[in-house]
This record gives C-alpha cells, structure tokens and sequence, in this order.
C-alpha cells in the first residue's frame, strides 16, 4: 500500500538536529528554517543600512573624490551574536514606568486612567472634556468627518435649448 501512494520516508533535518525537515523548508525542520530566516533578514537589514550610510557620506563628499563601496562585513556566527546581545542587554539601564497621573487632580491613575483627545490622562471622575476643560475641538472635528464621508456632487449644466 505504501508503494501505490509513494509515501516517502521522512528525512532528518539538514542541520543535523534530530527532528525532521520537508523539501517545503529546504530539508531543515520548522525552527531552523526560521532561524535561517530571521538570519537573511538581518544579513539584508545590514546591507541596507551600510549602503544607506555609504551613500550619505558620498554625498558630502566633494565631486572630485572617487569611493569605492566595499561589501559588508561578513556576518558573525550565531555565538558571537547571542553574546552581544546579552552584553547589550546587561548594558542598558533599567527602564522604569513613570507612573501616569491625572492632569487635573494629579490622582494615580495607573491602568485605569482614561487617555482623552487633548493628549492627557484623566481619572474616573475627569474624563470627560466638560469636566477638565478639555481643549480639543470636538466640533471642528466632527464637520471633518461630514465632509470626508459626503463629497460635493454636482451634477454638469445642462445646455438649453
């Protein structure tokens, strides 16, 4: 039976992993055609951006004068980036949340604060713009959204006869 529907063994990934790869995936197995991926992506992302600064410091670059433009920098290995990356993050300093107030009555609001469209943060009891002298044009934009919503139309004069 198995030779009518040709069923074919399953292959081991190319990477030598242990779990199986498919030919829809170059013979690599479902994470390590992703890091192959994400791989190219940041080899393009890199390119884009050296040739992106390579072309900025032609331009201030006086007309006369020649650049050669030399490929990238090969990539590092998969190690020396995982290194860095948590040199990186060890590097950089703790972010803390500021904790978000009213802009009335400087009450915490923490997740529960209501964000209005003048850009501010507001408590239960300021969050609406009648009740903190709200200086968003609430008019102004709903005539906007008439006008986007119902365009003019004019029909063509009629010659008369």
């Amino acid at each position: 039976m198995a030779e009518e529907h040709r069923c074919q063994a399953p292959r081991l990934c190319a990477n030598n992993c242990g779990f199986f790869g498919s030919p829809a995936t170059q013979n690599l197995c479902s994470k390590c055609f992703r890091d192959l991926q994400l791989k190219e992506q940041q080899e393009l992302a890199l390119n884009q951006t050296l040739i992106s600064s390579s072309a900025s410091s032609s331009s201030s670059v006086s007309p006369s004068t020649s650049i050669s433009v030399q490929s990238p920098a090969p990539i590092l290995s998969m190690e020396v980036e995982a290194e860095e990356k948590v040199r990186v993050e060890a590097d950089a300093p703790a972010v803390m949340a500021v904790p978000r107030r009213c802009g009335t009555c400087r009450r915490r609001v923490g997740l529960t604060g209501f964000k209005c469209r003048c850009g501010m943060m507001f408590c239960g009891s300021h969050r609406y713009p009648e009740q903190h002298g709200c200086t968003f044009d609430f008019k102004g934009m709903g005539k906007d959204q008439i006008a986007k919503a119902n365009p003019v139309v004019k029909a063509d004069k009629l010659q008369k006869i």
